[in-house]
């Protein structure tokens, strides 16, 4: 049973649900202030390709965590909650609610669940695997892993090459498996205190509709020439979080003459649905959780007394 007043909502999705126009819709209604739960949002320059809320929206509902980054720097999990937890409680301080949206798992399972005592980043360990990488292919490295940590080989795909890159940095630092380490954690908010929402279409085929549609827009608006900025600049390269983010990895590959356009589409529309994928596994894990429709006509209405109550 929920405590009310919720301290948090968390609207949560998998990418091209239509997350952001249901939270305007959720802020247009109620005291509430968004804070972005997306690994490649905190990034400037990445805007269409990430679907970044329009500047007039973000002017009319307060945004938290967006835009802090330059596409050169990086980006934790921990850093995420530190900053969460700091804009959660300057929102509560006016009075208002936080409205956590977004897509990125990692962020939303480190709020809920915590986060182990890992070493920092390696940054030569780094662009070392990141040349392996290169000759080997990713999935070579996730084999590795694979017989050093077969439980966290488990649950990071064979391309995942940010995950496979972090576990084997943590084996190397400490010589114990990260998924030995995660076992201990604290949580950082208290899920009976949270209204967790989930938006999401109730078809598979939808969903896969909307991704190939969204990309198509995205494309439309400028998507390609965006990517030729940062490609441009001459100080990026594979190995930045920005750059690996769906969509963007794909369009770079092209701009480097890896592939054709059409050839980058089609592995930005695998990428992105696999990505879906791998985030409505993570969200049917939340039995406790409001599941919603976005194409339900009803569906904002649903939404808005479902944080009624939980606000009191």
């Amino acid at each position: 049973m929920l405590a009310a007043p919720a301290q948090a909502i968390l609207l949560m999705g998998p990418t091209g649900a239509g997350k952001s126009d249901l939270a305007l819709a959720l802020a247009a209604e109620f005291p509430l202030e968004i804070v972005s739960v997306d690994s490649a949002m905190v990034f400037r320059g990445l805007d269409i390709g990430t679907a970044k809320p329009p500047r007039e929206a973000r002017e009319r509902v307060p945004h938290h965590l967006i835009d802090l980054l330059d596409p050169a720097e990086s980006y934790s999990a921990g850093r995420f909650v530190r900053d969460a937890l700091v804009a959660m409680s300057q929102i509560r301080s006016r009075g208002r609610t936080p409205l956590l949206v977004g897509g990125t798992m990692l962020y939303f399972h480190a709020l809920l669940e915590g986060l182990a005592d890992l070493p920092a980043a390696n940054e030569e360990f780094r662009r070392g695997l990141d040349e392996r990488a290169t000759r080997e292919g990713w999935p070579a490295l996730h084999a590795e892993l694979a017989r050093a940590d077969p439980r966290a080989a488990a649950r990071i795909e064979p391309g995942d090459a940010q995950r496979i890159q972090r576990a084997l940095e943590v084996i190397d630092a400490t010589g114990t498996p990260i998924s030995e380490l995660q076992v201990a954690r604290t949580p950082s908010i208290d899920r009976a205190q949270v209204l967790h929402l989930v938006v999401a279409p109730a078809r598979r085929e939808t969903l896969r509709a909307r991704i190939e549609q969204r990309l198509a827009s995205m494309m439309s608006q400028g998507f390609l020439a965006e990517v030729e900025q940062l490609y441009e600049r001459g100080d990026l390269d594979t190995g930045r979080p920005a750059v690996r983010a769906v969509g963007y990895r794909q369009l770079w590959g092209h701009l480097a003459g890896e592939y054709s356009l059409e050839e980058a589409l089609g592995r930005a529309l695998i990428a992105t649905r696999q990505l879906a994928k791998r985030q409505m596994t993570w969200l049917r894990q939340h039995g406790d959780a409001f599941w919603c429709d976005p194409l339900e006509s009803e569906a904002v209405g649903h939404m808005s007394r479902e944080v009624r109550l939980a606000l009191g």
